[in-house]
């Protein structure tokens, strides 16, 4: 049996202007987050690199290790962190008037990050389960490591708005179409970013939101919970 990553159909790129564009609306959170706890540019900066660039760190430094990441050696990815600091700093009293344009474009790098981390990961010979927590890792880590930096519980393990999920879909399909269907790489993506772009933009109007697992039923007594299926 071939491997998963012989069968893609050739790769896609996520385009320039939108991968900065990305970068630096994940670093503008990170720089809002440094500003609201009283950090001083140190820290601002810090949070905003971490935010913005963390989770394509993590997937070629720990899990893909092929050499020096474009992220290091293309200077305007650090540049666009820097700007959402800057952008932070001078207008970060202004930021809820962008709030709709900022959704947006987190929506849209959602989808795009978690279909490029799992297509680099097949590329790489990971088994497809290991490509699709990649592929999650690529899309969150950055703000996951926000969060952790700043001792605050992960936001994607509490209950809220489907944003772990939304990625999820968003590698599972990209995954789903380029190896089990064998769409093009390219096609493949599109599928990916539109199904998750919706499915968010989906959960932000109409609220969706998971909730609490409860675990009295397993720890205080051995009956079955209720509604069981």
């Amino acid at each position: 049996m071939s491997s998963p990553h012989a069968v893609l159909q050739g790769s896609f790129d996520l385009p320039v202007l939108f991968d900065l564009g990305a970068t630096f609306a994940f670093g503008l959170t990170g720089a809002l987050a440094g500003i609201k706890r009283g950090y001083d540019i140190v820290g601002v900066l810090a949070l905003a690199l971490v935010t913005g660039l963390g989770g394509a760190l993590i997937r070629d430094g720990l899990f893909l290790v092929q050499g020096p990441t474009p992220l290091l050696t293309n200077p305007r990815y650090i540049q666009a962190s820097l700007a959402a600091v800057a952008c932070g700093v001078l207008f970060g009293h202004r930021i809820h008037h962008f709030s709709r344009v900022i959704a947006v474009i987190d929506a849209l790098g959602l989808g795009a990050y978690a279909a490029f981390g799992v297509q680099k990961s097949l590329l790489a010979g990971l088994a497809p389960p290991a490509a699709i927590l990649v592929g999650l890792v690529n899309a969150v880590g950055g703000g996951v490591l926000r969060d952790l930096i700043t001792r605050e519980e992960p936001l994607v393990f509490k209950p809220g708005q489907f944003y772990l999920l939304t990625a999820l879909a968003g590698a599972v399909t990209f995954l789903f179409c380029s190896v089990t269907m064998e769409l093009s790489a390219n096609r493949s993506a599109i599928i990916a970013v539109v199904l998750t772009f919706v499915f968010r933009m989906l959960t932000i109007t109409l609220n969706w939101r998971t909730a609490p697992v409860s675990s009295g039923s397993i720890f205080e007594n051995d009956e079955e919970p209720p509604n069981r299926r």
